[in-house]
């Protein structure tokens, strides 16, 4: 027993002295930790906890309050919408602020520093505390800021950036989105412009959502365009803001007519936009919204990106026909024929059913002829064809869809400069595409799987 006498005491040893760390040491590391990040921080709110700011500068004092969901709004100089983006970015960076080191206490001279007249003084709100930071000049490296906090007048060196800081003005937190919508849930769309009007509603089409065009003209939309579309109309923002007065009242009256107005159906209300460039001379153009709201200084180059011709928005794919539905496709060159067969999803060749082709290849092929646009428009429609080399094409691509009875055409011609006049069901009318569809054509012995190779079926 005395042999483990000494075991058991030094046991009780290290037990006691565990407890003592857990109890004692360790707390008291945790708090000293906590205290000096606690002292390390600008400002001891948290982002949650804030419910005011205001930013004061030698150009003006905004006043911002955050509402609903914490959309902040600017309540003075004037009450209007503010970019939350911008404010939030702005409080993150101060909560995130570090103190680099107190360099005076009590300092009696402040103009050393640039705090005897700041650059920008801030006030923070969480509830009924409030902390006041004046900011001064940039610190002895460019991405620091001499600041004082108005609780304990010590002059601070810190870690936030002048950039982040400085010259913030009423521009800088009003929201300037022009138009508030999520473009991916847009419904319908209506582009009036002075000489002719679009209306294009989303459909839902062999399970998904395609845009069509429905007037003046009933066709498919190609779809990249009209999203790029919506994603420039949503990202509209303001250059500047002509607020409701004698100068709103008196650019009002030029504005009469517009050069386009855009009209987006999203969640069952209407989202309307007016773009103006009343004299092209000058460089200036605007977007109004609503009667009573702010006129918009915006980027003239906006109504050119905003302004369509049916060819811009219509599909440009010339077979004009879909994957889904497509069950044959025959094809013509001049040194050989032949058509391929979409059989329970695997392509076989008419004449030759039996033979294993190469799916992969078969379907990258398939892919190429569907997908083919138009780059350029030659004639609005259909005139002589010999010119484009189209009385006796390139290349003659037939496809002939699942109910048998639908067939789209493409005619490849006379190729100059890597584009090739083309004819095709999808457009009416002569345009140039790539030509590299041309030397892309397989012959029939190129899709012929090799004895013993596995091919791969489309899923």
């Amino acid at each position: 027993m005395k042999r483990y006498g000494f075991t058991i005491l030094f046991a009780v040893i290290l037990a006691g002295l565990g407890a003592y760390l857990y109890i004692v040491e360790f707390p008291a590391e945790r708090r000293q930790v906590l205290t000096e990040t606690q002292e390390k921080k600008i400002v001891s709110f948290e982002m949650g906890e804030i419910t005011g700011l205001s930013i004061r500068s030698d150009q003006a004092e905004v006043v911002l309050t955050p509402g609903e969901n914490r959309i902040w709004k600017i309540t003075a100089p004037l009450q209007t919408d503010a970019d939350s983006r911008e404010v939030d970015s702005l409080l993150r960076a101060l909560m995130l602020g570090k103190v680099s080191r107190v360099v005076e206490e009590n300092a009696s001279a402040l103009a050393p520093f640039g705090l005897e007249h700041p650059s920008a003084v801030l006030t923070i709100s969480a509830g009924s505390r409030h902390e006041t930071l004046s900011l001064g000049d940039a610190g002895p490296i460019s991405s620091t800021l001499y600041a004082m906090r108005a609780s304990d007048r010590k002059v601070l060196l810190t870690d936030l950036t002048p950039k982040a800081f400085l010259n913030k003005t009423l521009m800088t937190f009003r929201d300037k989105q022009v138009l508030r919508f999520d473009q991916t849930k847009a419904e319908r769309l209506r582009l009036t412009y002075p000489k002719t009007e679009f209306v294009l509603y989303q459909m839902a089409e062999n399970d998904k959502k395609k845009w069509k065009i429905r007037a003046p003209l009933e066709a498919d939309a190609d779809q990249i365009a009209v999203r790029t579309l919506l994603f420039k109309l949503e990202d509209l923002k303001a250059l500047g803001f002509i607020d409701p007065g004698p100068e709103h009242a008196a650019l009002t009256k030029k504005l009469a007519k517009p050069d386009a107005k855009i009209t987006v159906h999203v969640n069952g209300a209407d989202r309307t936009v007016k773009l103006f460039q009343p004299d092209p001379v000058s460089g200036e153009a605007y977007a109004v919204t609503a009667t009573g709201a702010p006129i918009y200084r915006i980027n003239p180059t906006v109504i050119k990106d905003l302004t369509k011709e049916a060819f811009a928005l219509r599909d440009k794919r010339l077979l004009g026909m879909d994957l889904p539905d497509l069950a044959m496709l025959s094809v013509k060159t001049r040194g050989e024929q032949y058509v391929l067969v979409n059989q329970n999803n695997e392509w076989v060749l008419e004449d030759q059913p039996a033979e294993k082709l190469k799916q992969e290849a078969v379907d990258l092929f398939v892919s190429r002829v569907i997908n083919l646009p138009a780059e350029l428009r030659v004639t609005r429609r259909e005139g002589p064809l010999a010119p484009y080399g189209l009385t006796h094409p390139a290349a003659e691509i037939t496809a002939t869809a699942k109910d048998g009875k639908r067939r789209s055409r493409m005619a490849l011609g006379t190729s100059v400069g890597g584009l090739v006049y083309a004819t095709g069901q999808g457009l009416p009318g002569i345009y140039q595409a790539r030509a590299d569809l041309l030397t892309q054509i397989p012959v029939k012995s190129e899709l012929l799987a090799k004895a013993g190779q596995a091919t791969s079926p489309v899923p």
